[in-house]
């Protein structure tokens, strides 16, 4: 049996990475070459992601020759608003109207923001275009070696997973390709989705500060401006994305050699690869 084929109405949920673009590809594959009328391919844009992303992104939707439609969440109403490559946010836009809009940080015990940026604005979008696409009719990028995130989900949205389909078949795949995706290589290279992700290990996001100290602004810019909003209201609580972890501003004051001593505890976002 070929998971790959689409018989109903199907959202093809991709998230900019290999795993999610090594799907689409299967899936054109098995209708010759082509995205079969049932189906519509939809990307949310954080506005953390990193421009490689984006640019890859683009790159599948031209040298594939299929419409892929670029989300990203938005205050007003319906709740999403479309873009493409050339107009996506790439400053955090959507993920700061997000936090305005609950009015708190997302952090690692309550991980709303993949539910906001991600699920709950393609599924706006669907409805906003007369799509009546329901959450088990949407396929996702996940791999049969990520046994907890296919639990996580439900195996029926895993075409990768029900084929056997691991990290070495997806590696092998863009290492023949013509193209890829073109995240620098920095510490174990988990730059894929929102780039400083408060999931992440330390040892992973030391890394990415020390390569690149931009990258931490938008985030302890973030924490601030939450501090300061409850500081107005007379509230002690302390806002982190990181609750009982490394903050991001003291990442940016280590030094390569204390960054060594942090181990790696990165844990699945479920925004996908």
């Amino acid at each position: 049996m070929n998971h790959y084929l689409i018989t109903e109405p199907t959202c093809i949920s991709f998230s900019g990475g290999r795993t999610s673009a090594f799907m689409l590809y299967q899936i054109l594959q098995a209708h010759g070459g082509k995205l079969p009328d049932e189906a519509i391919v939809c990307f949310a844009n954080t506005g953390k992601e990193d421009d490689a992303t984006l640019k890859f992104v683009h790159d599948c939707e031209t040298n594939w020759r299929v419409q892929i439609h670029w989300l990203e969440y938005d205050s007003k109403k319906p709740k999403y608003k479309k873009v493409d490559f050339v107009t996506a946010s790439r400053n955090g836009e959507p993920f700061e109207a997000m936090i305005n809009d609950k009015k708190m940080l997302p952090n690692n015990f309550m991980r709303f923001c993949t539910l906001e940026l991600k699920i709950n604005t393609i599924r706006r979008y669907l409805k906003g275009i007369g799509l009546d696409i329901d959450d088990d009719q949407h396929l996702v990028g996940i791999r049969a070696d990520e046994q907890r995130r296919v639990a996580k989900v439900g195996l029926s949205m895993c075409p990768l997973a029900k084929e056997g389909i691991t990290s070495r078949d997806v590696g092998a795949f863009w290492e023949s390709n013509s193209f890829d995706l073109g995240l620098p290589k920095v510490g174990q290279n988990k730059l894929s989705n929102c780039d400083l992700c408060f999931m992440k290990g330390d040892a992973t996001l030391i890394s990415l500060i020390q390569d690149n100290p931009e990258r931490a602004k938008w985030w302890i810019k973030m924490e601030k401006e939450a501090k300061k909003l409850l500081t107005e209201k007379h509230k002690t609580y302390i806002p982190s994305f990181r609750k009982n972890q490394t903050g991001y501003e003291e990442m940016v004051k280590f030094d390569k050699n204390q960054g060594k001593l942090f181990t790696d505890e990165s844990i699945p976002c479920f925004c996908g690869d």
